[in-house]
């Protein structure tokens, strides 16, 4: 080894090292030695020794050495001629940073982000669950604990071993008709099956809809508070966004003068208050929509548990002008870990839909869907959906009485007439995002009111699940959150 490398390498390769330290031997030294490369240690023209010099000297087989000089010499870091010893090319320097470290510099100018993704790191935006069980009370998670697992594990298996499951197939006509078999019998939608368009989640098919229909530029409205999810995906199109209040019917329309390409509602449980939106503001929004043109996605996220008498019917059900998008979603249901969502579009957007789904990747594997098609037509997507709303009832009762009882006054609460979380009021001169952070220190999740509002935030609050959580978990829970908000307001 001549001594430039010789000094080089010392004490950088152990000449006794074994494949489990730190990956393959021929990956160690084609690492140390691309990196002399880059770095300018070993300098352009520079001869490297042989490969039996090499490989003698590294304490390892001709091959290794050989497959690592080949490599070099593919990617171009090294010139080899026949009947001579490799030389180093002409590289450019660099400063290689390894896999485990980052930079600690910006980045450059060109990596700059989009004014969208700036809006989107200060949204109120997170992970439920980073590891582990998911805490108290992250809205929007179902019970794995009352989940028909073994049922569902057998829809699985023979989906996977199903002729018809191979790859991932867009919109499988065996999940199109139980779906829409389910919905027109729980939801009152009208549709036919084609209609139907099977997404990655709710969110992707709300993204998908906002890509279709806007244009940079269009006004778009969103419920104020309402869902952060829908207005990221609003805003991706570049559409002006803006936060319509809502009273306690729903979307307040009296009045307004300006014109929007598309709304966006919940208006079966409003996301976050829970509100139902009766007939008659229905009826107006469907009414508004078809003077303006402006197209509606009707959100129906959690609607399957209405815990007084049937769930209220949809609102596509009562569309005579085919203005209403409907978007739904098996995670919460079912389980989080089934991120399938689906959207029934009008009939003249099918194919539209169908490309589009194709070019943004928005395709559910074949074997997942024909599993949901057979746990939907078994009659076990009901039978779970009554159970579980029966335990979800006696939860969202718990869990107002315990928040009740450990935090008074402080909190004011109205009870959904459904779903699988609910809004607790803080006093007015409250801070819910110092509150939600304290809580977070003490094992307790919650999602502050005010970030849910676009504009002007009006109100402060928690948002709480209820769902996932036993009696035990609840009251444990509850207390915690009475303590934080005694201990806050003692430190005004």
């Amino acid at each position: 080894m001549g001594p430039v490398l010789s000094s080089l390498l010392s004490g950088t390769i152990d000449l006794k090292f074994a494949p489990q330290d730190g990956g393959s031997l021929t990956r160690q030294i084609y690492d140390r030695l691309r990196t002399a490369i880059l770095s300018g240690a070993l300098p352009r023209g520079y001869r490297l020794p042989s490969s039996r010099v090499l490989a003698e000297d590294f304490a390892v087989s001709r091959n290794t050495v050989s497959t690592v000089i080949d490599q070099l010499a593919v990617e171009g870091y090294i010139v080899v001629a026949r009947g001579r010893r490799p030389v180093v090319a002409a590289v450019e320097k660099m400063q290689l940073v390894s896999g485990d470290q980052s930079l600690d510099h910006e980045p450059s100018g060109f990596m700059r982000v989009s004014r969208w993704a700036r809006q989107v790191t200060r949204s109120d935006w997170h992970f439920t669950n980073e590891g582990g069980s998911p805490r108290p009370f992250a809205p929007g998670l179902a019970d794995a604990r009352e989940f028909p697992h073994e049922v569902w594990a057998r829809c699985l298996r023979r989906a996977a071993r199903s002729r018809h499951a191979a790859g991932i197939r867009a919109n499988h006509p065996a999940l199109r008709a139980a779906l829409l078999s389910h919905l027109v019998e729980h939801r009152g939608v009208k549709a036919d099956a084609r209609r139907l368009i099977i997404t990655s989640s709710a969110q992707a098919a709300i993204e998908l809809i906002s890509r279709v229909l806007l244009n940079e530029g269009d006004p778009a409205w969103i419920e104020s508070p309402g869902y952060g999810g829908a207005r990221v995906a609003l805003e991706a199109t570049g559409a002006r966004v803006k936060g319509v209040t809502l009273d306690r019917s729903g979307l307040r329309l009296a009045g307004r003068t300006d014109r929007p390409r598309l709304i966006f509602c919940t208006p079966s449980h409003q996301y976050p208050t829970g509100r139902l939106m009766p007939i008659k503001r229905r009826q107006e929004l469907l009414a508004f929509a078809a003077e303006a043109g402006a197209a509606i996605i009707e959100d129906d996220y959690d609607s399957e548990f209405h815990f007084d008498g049937r769930p209220v019917v949809a609102l596509q059900g009562i569309d005579t002008a085919s203005n209403v998008f409907y978007v739904g979603t098996f995670s919460k249901p079912m389980l989080p870990d089934i991120r399938v969502g689906y959207a029934i579009v009008p009939d003249g957007l099918v194919e539209t839909f169908e490309r589009m789904q194709r070019h943004t990747g928005q395709m559910v594997m074949g074997a997942m869907q024909l599993a949901l098609a057979e746990f939907i037509g078994d009659g076990d997507f009901a039978a779970h959906i009554r159970r579980m709303t029966r335990i979800y009832r006696g939860r969202r009762d718990r869990l107002t009485h315990a928040l009740a009882s450990a935090a008074g006054s402080k909190l004011a609460i109205t009870p959904p007439a459904g779903g699988m979380q609910l809004l607790a009021r803080l006093e007015p001169g409250s801070d819910d995002c110092r509150l939600v952070a304290d809580l977070a220190k003490v094992g307790v999740t919650a999602r502050p009111l005010s970030r849910h509002f676009t504009g002007k935030t009006a109100e402060h609050g928690l948002f709480l699940g209820f769902a996932a959580w036993n009696e035990a978990e609840i009251d444990a829970g509850a207390e915690l959150i009475g303590k934080t908000i005694a201990r806050n307001l003692r430190g005004r």
